[in-house]
Formats: structure tokens, C-alpha cells, sequence
């Protein structure tokens, strides 16, 4: 929509037509005349091309006054309502993208889906009730790098998540579990030191990487980083083979010992995770141990256009100066 930011100059606009009325008439100069007798041969048409001719300097000249006022009333153009960042927490997503994560043992619209998938599926909602938080993520495999920095951007953090992949970081199927905590340690160190929180989803044990995970949570409570451990993966599942169907346990390589003792260090909580349902409710009360912000702000960006009324009554002037001087 259509905004003026000083309204009240508006109230210019009928100062034109104010001096009119109050002030007198100049006396046109006395000029000798010349009686021309033949005066009735001109035409009643040609007189009234004559008044017009007189006229249309006015006019131009009154919406040229009209654009000037215009101009200093500052027209704007607003745009829709954005929702902005307020002071939040700085909450950092780790995800385990090793070869384990793989495993179809979740479901979805009853259809059976890898790990990293069950986690894109129920973390996009959880990213965009984080508003007034600034979100980051991380990705570990082998290695442990910094996907997405710390941003209000949670639809660029939601989009890259999705467009994480099993294998990213190294082929090897190992998992740097202590290495993706030092590397939140080294992102948020410089952040609030009440707001630091890091939410860590993986479905193994600490096989490569050069930070034990027990010593890294020991540095993220130095640096009072708070850790939310999450162990994803089935504890049971049905496996066919030549042999018939047998039961296996797909998780039986995850180090619940471990998660939950970093959660600990820390002062987070552990969480397991066996199945979609059980981890939107553990994103649930991550919303409620980690509340968002009540208070929303909220800006409309603006766009000034009072270049074009200026603009116009500019250029309106200068054809009623050119005008003047070759009617002189």
C-alpha cells in the first residue's frame, strides 16, 4: 500500500488559489491600441483556440504545483508485514549423516524411510517455530563442518537441511560425535553465554574424529553450552532372508551411555527416538525446556517514491520555461 510519511503537506495545496483570492490583480500596462475595423471577419472558432492557448500553461502549471506537494508529502510504498528477529537463544543442530543413517527403519504416511529422512520430516517443523531464535547446523559423518552459521534465516536452515545427504562429509561410515560438539563450541563461544544450546541426533557411537565426546562435553560446560542429546533408530525390526524373517536390533550400535552422559555434563537431557511419533514428541518438549520468545516484532519495509512526483513537476516546469521563452 500506498503511505505518506508527512501527510500534513498536503495542506500546501490550496495555496495557489488562497493568493488568488486575497491578493489584487496586477494592472496590466497601458499600451497603445490599434483598431483593426475588419476585427468581426475573425472567426468565433479561431477566438477560442486563442483562450485555450492561454489557459494550458495553468493547468500545467497547477499539476506541476500538485506533483511538488506531493513530493514533499514523501509518498511510500509499504510491503507486506515481515516478522523480525528478536533477542533469542543461539540453538545449533548437529546431524549424524554417516553411512548408519541409512537404516529404513522409520515411517512416514505409512511408508518405511531412512533415518535422515524421518529427521528432515520432523525438524522443518520444529525450525519454524523457532522464530526470534537464530539457528545454525551442523553435519557430521567422518568429519564435522558447519553447514549453515548461525542465522534468523529459518527457511535457508530448513532448505540446506533438506538438501543434506547420507555420505556428505567422507564415504567412511564413521561418526565424530566429540569433533561436531567442539565445532559448536567453537561457533557459539562468542554468543550469550545464557543462550548457547546445541541439539545432537545421531544413531551410533564416537568412531572417528580427534575430541572425545565426553571430553567435548566437558568444554561445551566450560563454555556453558547446553547439550540435548537425541538417540535415533529402532530397537527392533522385522529382517527377511533366505532363512525366513528374523528380528534384529538396528540400533544396536548406538551409544546411549555416551549420549546421555554428555547431556549430563551439560545440563541437557537425553532423548530416544525409536520412531517418528517419539521424536516430534521430543521436539515437542525441546519448544517447551527451550521456550521461543512471546514477544514478536514486527517491521514493514518501505520503498520511497517521491522521486517520480518530483521528477514530474520538474519536468512540467521546464516545459512551461521553455514555453515562456519562445512566446518572449
Amino acid at each position: 500500500m500506498i503511505h505518506l510519511y508527512w501527510p500534513w503537506a498536503l495542506l500546501l495545496l490550496p495555496i495557489p488559489l488562497l493568493l488568488r483570492l486575497l491578493l489584487s490583480a496586477q494592472p496590466q500596462a497601458e499600451q497603445a491600441a490599434l483598431r483593426v475595423p475588419f476585427l468581426e471577419d475573425f472567426g468565433e472558432g479561431e477566438s477560442r483556440v486563442l483562450s485555450r492557448d492561454r489557459r494550458w500553461p495553468l493547468w500545467l502549471a497547477g499539476i506541476a504545483w500538485v506533483c511538488l506537494v506531493l513530493a514533499a508529502a514523501r509518498p511510500q510504498w509499504l510491503g507486506e508485514p515481515l516478522e523480525q528477529a528478536v533477542s533469542g537463544r543461539d540453538l545449533m543442530l548437529a546431524v549424524d549423516v554417516s553411512g548408519s543413517m541409512q537404516e529404513e527403519d522409520f515411517i512416514i504416511d505409512q511408508r518405511r524411510v531412512d533415518r535422515l529422512t524421518a529427521i528432515k520430516y520432523v525438524a522443518g517443523e520444529f525450525i519454524q517455530r523457532r522464530a526470534g531464535d537464530r539457528l545454525g547446523l551442523i553435519l557430521f559423518g567422518t568429519q564435522a563442518y558447519l553447514h549453515v552459521p548461525l542465522t534468523f534465516d529459518r527457511k535457508t536452515v530448513q532448505s540446506l537441511l533438506n538438501e543434506a545427504f547420507i555420505g556428505i562429509t567422507e564415504d567412511e561410515p564413521q561418526t565424530s560425535i566429540g569433533d561436531a560438539i567442539g565445532l559448536a563450541i567453537k561457533r557459539l563461544q562468542d554468543q550469550k553465554a545464557d543462550s548457547r544450546v546445541l541439539i545432537l541426533l545421531t544413531d551410533g557411537a564416537n568412531t572417528a574424529g580427534e575430541l572425545a565426546p565426553l571430553k567435548a562435553a566437558e568444554l561445551a560446560a566450560s563454555h556453558h553450552l547446553k547439550i540435548y542429546t537425541i538417540g535415533i533408530g529402532a530397537d527392533e525390526m522385522l529382517v527377511r532372508s533366505l532363512f525366513g524373517t528374523r528380528r534384529v536390533n538396528p540400533s544396536a550400535d548406538l551409544d546411549e551411555k555416551t549420549l546421555a552422559g554428555i547431556a549430563d555434563a551439560t545440563g541437557g537431557h537425553y532423548f530416544r527416538a525409536r520412531n517418528t511419533e517419539e521424536l516430534e514428541r521430543i521436539y515437542q518438549l525441546l519448544d517447551q525446556l527451550e521456550p521461543v520468545e512471546k514477544d514478536k516484532q514486527y517491521f514493514r519495509p518501505r520503498s520511497e517514491l517521491f522521486h517520480w512526483p518530483l521528477s514530474l513537476a520538474l519536468l512540467l516546469t521546464a516545459v512551461l520555461a521553455a514555453s515562456r521563452l519562445r512566446l518572449i
